[in-house]
């Protein structure tokens, strides 16, 4: 349960992390998801009583709500209508088997969608991030292998512990091999991953940024960190990160 005591006004805003107003009367289901976004960088506040939850509102200036259905504090379509009609906070709704009637009476109050509950991260994660399009990527979690180290939050790489700094493109291309590694991905999922599609010459440019890319990793030419897989696409192999060369050569 949050205690509002020291809440104030848009701290929590501080770190740039999705703020989450989960209000459901069960402790454990609301606990549950609040923990596992947190590994999303999602800031979720589980709230058992609706009164507390539209008092913390106020001072969360939450990005979202999750609301499940059947609260027995105040209907869940009343508390739907106070965050998403007058509070114009986008709401999703979280319903059981049995809470088929609620999802109509919610969608009309103003719910953004409904969603299972018991709740499941995979599923809540795609409707948060369209509620936030454009910082859907700090919604990722940093990414490291072996060496190698990428956080979507920031756009900040490490090599090593040393910083690499990389174009957003670059970026967008590393974190996407990293998190199919060891896997074959086309040239279609690695334009839509930094460019949102084609890039209109879909022959060049994306073969001259993982040219580019390769360089700036510095791997080493025996073992490729980024392979070629022809007539496919590409495969990243994190096994064949090296370490850097010294400056000196030593």
């Amino acid at each position: 349960m949050n205690n509002l005591v020291g809440i104030t006004k848009g701290d929590i805003r501080s770190d740039g992390r999705f703020v989450l107003l989960v209000v459901d009367d069960d402790e454990t289901v609301g606990a549950e998801l609040v923990g596992h976004l947190a590994t999303h960088r999602v800031h979720g506040h589980h709230f058992p009583h609706a009164a507390e939850a539209l008092l913390a509102a106020g001072a969360l200036q939450p990005d979202a709500a999750v609301v499940a259905a059947g609260l027995t504090t105040m209907t869940s379509t009343e508390l739907v209508r106070l965050l998403a009609g007058r509070a114009g906070i986008p709401t999703v709704v979280g319903v059981g088997d049995e809470d088929g009637a609620v999802v109509v009476a919610a969608l009309k109050a103003g719910a953004t969608a409904c969603v299972r509950r018991p709740y499941r991260a995979d599923e809540v994660m795609p409707i948060l991030r369209a509620i936030r399009p454009e910082t859907a990527g700090s919604l990722d979690p940093p990414i490291e292998l072996g060496g190698l180290r990428a956080d979507p939050a920031t756009y900040e790489v490490t090599l090593h512990g040393r910083p690499l700094a990389l174009p957003l493109k670059e970026f967008k291309l590393l974190y996407f091999f990293m998190t199919h590694a060891d896997r074959t991905v086309t040239r279609e999922q690695l334009l839509s991953a930094a460019w949102g599609g084609s890039t209109g010459d879909t022959s060049n440019t994306l073969t001259v940024h993982v040219k580019r890319l390769r360089k700036r990793l510095m791997t080493d030419a025996r073992h490729p960190l980024i392979v070629t897989v022809r007539g496919l696409g590409y495969r990243f192999v994190p096994g064949a990160v090296a370490a850097p060369v010294s400056p000196t050569g030593s």
